[in-house]
């Protein structure tokens, strides 16, 4: 999707939530500040720019070229499809997403990377060596400055010798698309799909999970409930997403190696976060927690501010949206849903709970106490979480602070 229309969404389905918490956190002036244009659509061919507005529909569309151009292939869960009425046990089929890329492309990021440094602070009774700092901001800026290869698709290659064509991207060129019939597989499978040119893809291959239509099934929020980022304050996101190693909540790798043990769910991992974190986020939940397919917004921030505001603007719509494609993936699963009080995740599952009464089963919120954001804000109460889980079983729900609070739950859910 192009950013300009993404921005135009965000700001539209933004919610009085977002809009406290961001001028609470001052965002207006923080994105005003940040460097914009970092990348560019001008190293792209006019042909490519004008013929990705046709998405995947587009016959002009090209075969990605391994010498000037890369893909990133994103994990995925394979699913059967499920019926109204009774039929046979169906075949596999998943959504495959692709990111496509134009190689060594990307603008000289120093500019950005000191003004990036400026804005946190760096080196100011952090502790920090500012160079060494810095050479770590420049390494995960680069994927939002190297130049997108929209109207590009990639041949990947299944055990069974079976051949698929991904893409063509679109405006963010990025494809997303249902492979249907995937053969020689079963329940509890994972497989690891290349790309027919191995050489195009420098995060490896996409790792693939198939997923029976019956079982439990967790969406975990990534942000503030499994992983770091203090949301709630621009200059925190920015701190933990470009400086500081990535950290896990205390407490909830073990509580999710305890739900894996107890329940043995399939896991998905949503995020407002642009694909550009792709990477990043991948890397972090591959070290702590167990493996699941990432979702995440499908444009592409080629400046700074957007990528704030990703994380801060629409989010309750973006991730009800998602988690509603999820339903009609594994319609008979048992939902457990979990997330955070700093942004919408009460309200987004407050809303998949009425939406779909009986499947969400049980709803995990952390309750953020340790983001000065958040003091003297509503974002805690109880009368906050009774409103977004309005004619919601009180039993289905539940805030915490420490993960070890939920130790007594387990038992209850194994036994559902």
């Amino acid at each position: 999707m192009d950013a300009a229309f993404d921005k135009a969404r965000q700001v539209m389905e933004e919610t009085d939530l977002d809009r406290e918490g961001r001028i609470k956190g001052d965002f207006g002036k923080i994105e005003g500040e940040l460097p914009k244009h970092i990348g560019s659509r001008f190293n792209i061919p006019l042909m490519d720019n004008v013929t990705s507005f046709l998405g995947g529909h587009n016959p002009l569309a090209k075969d990605i070229d391994p010498k000037t151009e890369s893909v990133w292939l994103l994990d995925a869960t394979a699913y059967r499809p499920v019926h109204l009425y009774p039929h046979s046990e169906q075949p596999f089929q998943a959504e495959l997403v692709a990111a496509y890329f134009k190689k060594n492309t990307g603008k000289d990021v120093s500019k950005a990377v000191a003004n990036i440094a400026d804005t946190i602070g760096l080196g100011k009774d952090d502790g920090l060596n500012r160079e060494d700092s810095e050479k770590t901001i420049a390494r995960r800026l680069q994927p939002f400055v190297d130049t997108i290869a929209p109207a590009r698709s990639v041949d990947v290659k299944f055990p069974s010798g079976a051949v698929h064509k991904l893409g063509p991207g679109g405006r963010s060129a990025v494809s997303e698309q249902i492979v249907v019939d995937i053969a020689g597989h079963k329940d509890a499978d994972v497989a690891e799909i290349p790309a027919v040119l191995p050489d195009v893809t420098p995060y490896g291959p996409m790792r693939i999970n198939f997923a029976a239509p019956e079982g439990w099934l967790v969406v975990s929020d990534i942000d503030d409930s499994i992983k770091i980022t203090m949301t709630p304050s621009p200059i925190g996101i920015l701190r933990s997403t470009f400086v500081s190693d990535p950290a896990p909540i205390p407490g909830m790798p073990e509580l999710y190696s305890a739900l894996a043990a107890t329940i043995n769910p399939t896991w998905f991992y949503l995020s407002a976060s642009p694909y550009n974190l792709y990477p990043f986020l991948r890397s972090f939940l591959h070290t702590h927690y167990p493996p699941g397919p990432i979702i995440l917004r499908d444009a592409s921030w080629m400046d700074l501010g957007g990528f704030l505001a990703s994380l801060t603007q629409g989010t309750e719509a973006y991730k009800r949206t998602r988690i509603e494609k999820i339903h009609g993936w594994f319609p008979k699963r048992k939902l457990l849903c979990v997330g955070d009080s700093t942004q919408s995740d009460p309200e987004a599952y407050g809303d998949i709970c009425r939406l779909w009464p009986g499947w969400v089963k049980k709803v995990f919120i952390r309750k953020v106490t340790d983001v000065a954001e958040m003091k003297d804000t509503d974002k805690n109460t109880d009368e906050r979480f009774e409103k977004a889980f309005k004619d919601v079983p009180s039993d289905v729900w539940r805030t915490f602070e420490d993960p070890k609070e939920l130790d007594e739950v387990l038992p209850h859910l194994q036994a559902m």
